[in-house]
């Protein structure tokens, strides 16, 4: 198996691109270079540098590579389109531009990531005509991410969107172009709503290049779901704890990826909520031992 590990602004805590509270860019960088990691994300738009040749620059002195960039939007929403289309030109040329090979497409979350109100109403699960504008939405930006910028799009199904839910992803799946839709696998956001992982990656993994590393805390996560708290406040709870001490069995997860002889991307991506500036340094090169020594990268 060929696993390249990398990291994300993410597990910094980088939510905004303009927070006072993140860690300056650069520093960002030269942590993330200093725990031996060789790929990065772009992250939010705005955060790293976004004139090409100064990334580059900066890259390069620190031997990293950009790997995609994301894209968020209201898929299930026709009017959403024009504002789609913009992040995935502006995003995409940049991550072309220096070698990066994705745009990870989410759908929006349904409720505010800050205060938790519900931004698109319920149902959560969508009608079979959303549905439907969903995947027209998604084969539409798939289409516009190959014909102009020489990219793979690949779907990131995400906690408190409209493809959450382990059914809600493999509906995905069958209803998408295998030719031109991949699927980047968040292992803890798959668990976050009961779904196994594991098995996942197994059954799947023909259309999975890509996968997101972090874990849950399971018991939290039930507490979440039962309440029906929003995911930015599970963030700022806890509900992410770095992989070594989580609930997702990384170990068979490793152990799928060598019996599937993987041959992609594995980014952790460790969300954290407004931490102090001396700790994601130290959680990440705890990761990064950790997936060292289950045999990960």
């Amino acid at each position: 198996m060929n696993i390249k590990i990398g990291g994300s602004p993410e597990s910094w805590g980088i939510r905004y691109p303009n927070d006072p509270n993140n860690t300056p860019w650069d520093r960002f960088l030269d942590e993330v270079s200093e725990v031996g990691y060789n790929w990065i994300e772009l992250g939010q738009y705005g955060y790293l540098p976004t004139n090409p040749k100064e990334l580059r620059t900066e890259l390069d002195k620190r031997g990293l590579n950009l790997t995609a960039a994301d894209v968020m939007g209201h898929l299930e929403e026709k009017s959403s389109w024009s504002e789609l289309q913009e992040q995935v030109l502006q995003k995409g040329e940049l991550v072309a531009s220096l070698g990066g090979e994705f745009i990870v497409l989410c759908d929006g979350f349904y409720n505010d990531l800050e205060t938790g109100k519900i931004i698109i109403p319920p149902p959560i699960r969508l009608p079979e005509d959303k549905w439907k504008q969903l995947i027209e939405t998604t084969h539409r930006i798939a289409d516009l991410t190959i014909r102009e910028l020489n990219l793979r799009l690949i779907f990131h199904p995400c906690a408190d969107t409209h493809v959450q839910y382990e059914d809600e992803v493999e509906k995905f799946l069958v209803d998408t172009d295998p030719s031109t839709v991949s699927l980047c696998l968040d292992i803890a956001h798959h668990a976050y709503r009961s779904g196994d992982p594991v098995s996942f990656m197994r059954n799947h993994h023909e259309r999975i290049p890509y996968v997101h590393l972090k874990s849950v805390d399971s018991k939290l996560c039930k507490k979440i779901e039962s309440e029906n708290i929003p995911f930015g406040t599970a963030i700022s709870m806890g509900v992410f704890p770095e992989p070594s001490v989580g609930s997702v069995d990384f170990q068979s997860f490793r152990n799928v990826l060598e019996e599937i002889n993987y041959d992609g991307f594995a980014i952790v991506e460790q969300d954290m909520y407004k931490p102090p500036l001396n700790q994601p340094p130290l959680i990440a090169k705890r990761t990064r031992e950790f997936l060292r020594n289950i045999g990960m990268g």
